[in-house]
């Protein structure tokens, strides 16, 4: 988020309603208006338990990143936890995505003299960001220096992903948003009727700081944003689009939207596909009972289109967490027994 007041509360609202993204770890960063203060506070576990009121009362700035955490590279632990921090010249920066080529880039900032701390894959693309910004100039960084780091994030790093950072361009606190070339993760961005810009991965975060005038990044497009300032919009880098099957099969939100479409309406789409191939297999069945949570638009689609009864087989444990994305298979079937239970 970029406002005029401190906008760290909301961004603890805004990761709870993304709660489902990640659970291994929290983070806050926040800068001063002037660019001369960075703040972070980082911790274990879902939002509530990692980021308390006393950290929220430390993190003063008008601009911000939040984050919750599945390790998809690295493990669960502090070190790995986002956003980051880079002192030189002073950039934050979080990302939704999956890095591939981390080995061949930890080495080239070896090269440079560059460490890294810890096995998260943002970080090294803010090294990356931050040592493009400062070969252009030492201090009193601008947009068209960003564009330039930002399109050596583009032609070094390999994956998918969006990304957010903060930093002080052309004198103003502002936040740039970036997509990888095929808009693999989801990204949307929208404005309060104050000013304040929320760059968010699904469209729920928005919805509960009542954020209109929402629009998304093209693939390959870098958005710089400053409150109460219209967008500036770059093209970089752009290639096929290919947004993540995956995020409407299982990991949105089913309110969210996402390509323009409701995750719940496509849901509900692929149990009508589905529906079809069953009976052009002339399969038969007795009832359809779908698996908690995700699937229930697709089993109630699909029950429809067969007129078979809709019943419920499994109980889900509200207050269990996701269970693929816990760090290791013993874990993740301890997990899946407390989450789940059946009807006999």
């Amino acid at each position: 988020m970029v406002g005029t007041g401190d906008v760290a509360p909301d961004i603890h609202v805004a990761l709870q309603a993304l709660q489902h993204r990640g659970q291994d770890s929290a983070g806050i960063a926040t800068m001063s208006a002037n660019g001369g203060q960075f703040t972070m506070r980082r911790g274990l576990g879902p939002v509530g338990r990692a980021i308390d009121r006393a950290d929220l009362e430390a993190l003063k700035g008008p601009i911000g990143l939040g984050h919750v955490r599945y390790p998809t590279i690295g493990k669960g632990v502090l070190e790995d936890t986002q956003p980051f921090f880079y002192r030189v010249p002073g950039v934050l920066m979080a990302h939704n995505g999956n890095i591939t080529n981390t080995d061949a880039l930890r080495e080239s900032l070896l090269e440079r003299s560059i460490h890294l701390m810890s096995h998260c894959d943002v970080e090294p693309v803010m090294c990356e960001f931050a040592d493009a910004l400062m070969q252009e100039r030492v201090s009193n960084h601008t947009t068209q220096d960003a564009l330039v780091a930002l399109r050596r994030i583009h032609d070094r790093i390999r994956g998918a992903y969006s990304l957010v950072t903060a930093l002080q361009l052309d004198g103003q606190p502002t936040m740039v948003a970036l997509r990888d070339p095929n808009g693999v993760r989801p990204i949307v961005i929208g404005k309060r009727s104050d000013g304040t810009w929320v760059a968010s991965s699904e469209s729920v975060a928005l919805d509960v700081l009542d954020v209109e005038d929402r629009f998304e990044p093209e693939p390959g497009e870098a958005v710089f944003l400053r409150p109460g300032q219209a967008p500036l919009r770059h093209s970089l880098t752009q290639e096929a689009s290919a947004p993540c099957v995956f995020e409407f099969i299982y990991f949105a939100r089913p309110d969210a939207i996402m390509s323009g479409r409701s995750v719940y309406e496509i849901r509900l789409r692929l149990g009508r596909e589905l529906a079809a191939r069953f009976q052009e297999k002339g399969l038969r069945a007795d009832v359809v009972v779908p698996v908690p949570d995700t699937a229930r638009p697709a089993a109630t689609a699909l029950a429809e289109e067969l007129q078979l009864k809709l019943r419920e087989g499994f109980i889900k444990n509200r207050y269990s967490g996701r269970t693929f994305i816990m760090p290791d298979q013993g874990t993740r079937q301890l997990a899946l027994r407390l989450k789940l239970n059946t009807i006999p």
